[in-house]
């Protein structure tokens, strides 16, 4: 774990931070993830998970929701929810509500 990052357990509640937008690449015809002087190219699970980083949910309930509409093991999915918000934000693109 980076010093920089902060600690991301299932129970954060997190939000793309201020200046962060999920938008259409339409030349290369992918989502991508903009800030301040950096991109972030997204797959289909990357924008799911931003997508549902709303600032309201915990993780570990968006973990649960993909796991119920996915039929997918919720322990799995929520390791991977949390390896990626971790990436998210020890490149500074997220904010922690809770």
């Amino acid at each position: 774990m980076t010093a920089d990052a902060p600690v991301i357990s299932g129970s954060s509640v997190v939000k793309l931070a201020r200046g962060v937008r999920l938008r259409e690449d339409r030349v290369r015809g992918q989502m991508v993830l903009l800030a301040p002087e950096r991109a972030m190219a997204l797959d289909e699970i990357a924008v799911a998970i931003v997508q549902a980083l709303d600032g309201k949910r915990s993780l570990d309930r968006i973990a649960d929701d993909f796991a119920a509409q996915f039929g997918a093991p919720v322990a799995q999915i929520a390791s991977d929810v949390k390896a990626f918000v971790h990436e998210l934000a020890v490149r500074r693109m997220l904010e922690i509500v809770e």
